[in-house]
């Protein structure tokens, strides 16, 4: 079995492709350059292709930072410490809908059986291509949208971690051998890929390791 896995060089991203190793997939994993302003992200992803095993890795460069819009992809916005009220200002524009679409083109190229993404509906951003509604639409566009599909072999749209804790999801991984000292959270992580201790993924992150009863091996500004 094959199955493309995103692989953004974070926490969840790591786990998803630990999960899909477990499963028995020949794994290839698909990182993204869109313009972050944490590009510490991609080396990391880099780093974790290879320790856990994938059978490619592709880092592919899709300029949609250049339409703005986003704390993560314009410096004149800041990164909040905070998410607040609503969908936060680290929401990048249909950035879920992007990637899935050229994982859908290269599992098609490999005739992969699935793709794995590490969306996230419980302790998340709020962000709305996190949504399982989100990926029940894409499976449907999957059905109807290739010629794996049309002919009866839609890739699937596989989100294992989707209704998982944050403390559940490390836990996971841990079991996994996933090590979490390789992965980059931080929406401002700088390019040592410390992390500032203070933006919503970095609580997100921190509040896991916590609740999950596991060493923080994450790096901060200043360490």
């Amino acid at each position: 079995m094959r199955a493309v896995v995103l692989l953004s060089g974070g926490l969840d991203s790591a786990t998803t492709l630990a999960i899909a190793r477990s499963a028995g997939y020949e794994c290839h994993a698909v990182t993204f350059d869109y313009g972050q302003r944490h590009r510490a992200e991609l080396a990391a992803a880099a780093r974790i292709a290879v320790a856990l095993g994938a059978a490619s890795f592709r880092a592919l460069v899709i300029p949609i930072g250049s339409f703005g819009g986003s704390a993560l992809t314009d410096p004149s916005i800041d990164v909040p410490e905070h998410g607040g009220d609503g969908i936060p200002v680290t929401y990048v524009p249909a950035r879920n809908t992007i990637f899935l679409a050229m994982a859908l083109g290269l599992a098609e190229v490999l005739g992969a059986e699935a793709i794995f993404i590490g969306v996230n509906a419980v302790d998340y951003s709020g962000y709305p291509d996190c949504r399982p509604e989100f990926i029940a639409a894409f499976q449907t566009l999957a059905r109807v949208a290739t010629k794996q599909g049309v002919e009866g072999h839609a890739v699937r749209i596989e989100a294992p971690l989707i209704a998982m804790s944050k403390a559940e999801i490390i836990r996971r991984g841990t079991e996994l051998g996933v090590d979490y000292s390789l992965t980059v959270s931080c929406y401002a992580a700088d390019d040592e890929g410390r992390a500032c201790g203070r933006c919503d993924a970095c609580r997100l992150r921190r509040e896991g390791f916590r609740a999950a009863g596991i060493d923080d091996p994450t790096r901060y500004f200043g360490q």
